[in-house]
């Protein structure tokens, strides 16, 4: 990062970008295509819920550009990985135990996958600005 000022603006700029992604992907633009699937491993509907998380990911190297663009790819590869499996183990938990949104457990597991989600973007900026 050039201007050492402009890091902390940068950075929160970057996160906010993220979160609100996040919630576009997940909330907004997810299909019940997407979500009746992402249990299933290797289902499109899965691949396809990722695949808009990473391309609505990409603007964020406008506010702090990766490296080169083989980081940026691993930065991508890593997310999609990391989001895809958490997701997966979420649908196969809540699916195999019969949760719904009337069990506390369903809204425990929902939260530390949303949990996973955000670190995962903390991560991403700490190894653009690092």
């Amino acid at each position: 990062m050039e201007d050492a000022a402009q890091a902390p603006q940068l950075i929160l700029a970057a996160l906010g970008y993220l979160l609100a992604k996040h919630m576009l992907a997940d909330f907004f633009l997810q299909t019940p295509y997407q979500y009746r699937n992402k249990g299933r491993y290797g289902h499109p509907g899965g691949l396809v819920h990722v695949t808009i998380h990473l391309v609505l990911t990409t603007p964020v190297f406008l506010i702090l550009p990766p490296v080169s663009l083989a980081f940026a790819g691993m930065l991508l590869a890593g997310e999609g990985a990391i989001h895809y499996h958490m997701d997966w183990a979420k649908e196969r938990m809540g699916h195999a135990r019969g949760w719904t949104p009337e069990e506390s457990a369903y809204w425990r597991v929902f939260g530390v996958d949303q949990l996973v989600h955000g670190l995962t973007y903390i991560a991403m900026v700490g190894l653009l600005v690092g």
